[in-house]
């Protein structure tokens, strides 16, 4: 069975358009969801409206209203959002280019893939992302959904393409009022080698089914258990390290650190020995290091 279109529209650039479909990328559907029960029948709860002079209402009772000043209300006609039809209620105008990265990714929002819709779609889609691919730029383009004007970007992925929708400007917080604080100041040059040193064995391709969401596992793990009638056993957090001076826990860090199973070229494992030797140098100095340390306390 076919996925199901979340929109159906044009792709349009100045006066070449084609018909598309657009399909969300990402599913929750494989999360582990809770449903609210009554403690005594074990009778899963049904959220009804509730009206506070009526009690209970029909759903089929509800409009929307607009808070246009406090407990005052402005009734909104499904007639009335049919009358606001703006070019992208069916067309995605592609309205400027940008070059790849120049998105900050602190605006991208949910995912889609973008495919045409019917074999007379494909060349003209085809032309449009390999246009896209080998200029190296994103599209900027708009479309409504949900009853609201998106903002997205459009770049070629595999055969297809991929939609981002955006936030708005006025969703997103200024970092001035989290960052103001932390000072500018540059950090000593012996333990920025260190760091150094740990991130390059720490090195690795990004693969996200290496990182498995183990929250998500002990979930599964103890519904299982208590399935069988078993007592869900409480794993023990994990012990905080008592570190004494940063020095001294990088030190250990990258004494410690394993570097993760992955082929490595000579050019890259030229520096990681260099950063080995650079740290056992300075494990071998540590008198030196400690008084320094003692001495920046």
């Amino acid at each position: 069975m076919a996925p199901r279109a979340s929109w159906k529209g044009y792709l349009r650039l100045s006066l070449v358009s084609c018909p598309v479909r657009l399909y969300p990328a990402t599913s929750a559907s494989e999360r582990i969801t809770f449903n609210q029960l009554h403690n005594k029948t074990h009778n899963r709860i049904n959220m009804k409206p509730v009206d506070p002079e009526l009690g209970l209402v029909e759903r089929s009772d509800l409009v929307k209203g607009y808070e246009y000043e406090a407990k005052k209300y402005i009734i909104i006609e499904d007639s009335d959002l049919e009358a606001v039809r703006i070019e992208s209620n069916h067309t995605m105008n592609i309205e400027a280019f940008v070059a790849e990265g120049e998105v900050d990714v602190i605006y991208q929002d949910a995912p889609y893939y973008l495919a045409p819709d019917g074999a007379m779609a494909e060349e003209t889609f085809i032309v449009l992302r390999e246009a896209m691919r080998k200029t190296g730029r994103l599209a900027i383009a708009r479309l409504v959904m949900s009853s609201r004007e998106r903002i997205v970007v459009i770049g070629p992925r595999d055969n297809g393409m991929l939609v981002s929708t955006l936030r708005n400007p006025n969703e997103v917080r200024s970092s001035t009022q989290y960052f103001e604080t932390i000072p500018e100041g540059k950090p000593d040059p012996e333990m920025l080698q260190l760091a150094e040193a740990l991130i390059k064995q720490k090195l690795t391709s990004f693969d996200p089914r290496k990182f498995e969401d183990r929250y998500e596992a002990a979930l599964m793990n103890m519904i299982r258990e208590k399935l069988k009638g078993h007592k869900p056993i409480i794993a023990a957090a994990p012990e905080r390290g008592n570190v004494i001076n940063l020095m001294d826990a990088l030190k250990a860090s990258l004494s410690q650190a394993k570097p993760p199973a992955k082929s490595k070229s000579k050019g890259d494992e030229a520096p990681a020995k260099s950063a080995a030797r650079t740290a056992a140098g300075g494990a071998k100095s540590a008198g030196p290091a400690k008084a320094a340390a003692k001495g920046r306390k």
